[in-house]
């Protein structure tokens, strides 16, 4: 293991400090129940809310449960502990709502004018192509 220098820890505390002006960070964060959206205000001033349904493991959750959320270290995540739930703060503002894995099922559920089109049009030439060997 590399021993760490005061060159590596002035390069990370610098950058630590870059990330915390530039990055999102959560001042406050509370469960709307009239609206049922996870409310996150930035430490810059704007509002960010989203659908918890949108996130992994927040979809079959109780109110009470939604609304037992805190803000993890200095405002890069909020965490469920009652469901066990992590999600950062950048990634939800980048649109990330969980793993790659659900994500890309979720990308498979869209529908679509054109996904519907595309789909009888493949189902007219006989339906998807059997894997070969």
């Amino acid at each position: 293991m590399a021993e760490l220098s005061d060159e590596i820890i002035d390069a990370a505390i610098a950058k630590g400090k870059a990330a915390a002006q530039n990055e999102p960070r959560a001042a406050s964060v509370r469960y709307d129940r009239t609206s049922a959206r996870v409310v996150v205000e930035l430490t810059n001033g704007a509002t960010f809310a989203f659908p918890p349904k949108l996130v992994e493991g927040l979809g079959e959750a109780s109110d009470d449960q939604l609304a037992a959320v805190e803000i993890l270290g200095a405002g890069y995540g909020l965490h469920w502990d009652e469901l066990d739930i992590d999600i950062s703060v950048p990634g939800l503002m980048a649109g990330i709502f969980g793993t790659r894995a659900y994500m890309a099922r979720r990308a498979g559920q869209v529908r679509s004018p054109a996904k519907a089109a595309a789909a009888r049009a493949n189902g007219a030439k006989g339906g998807r192509p059997r894997k070969s060997a």
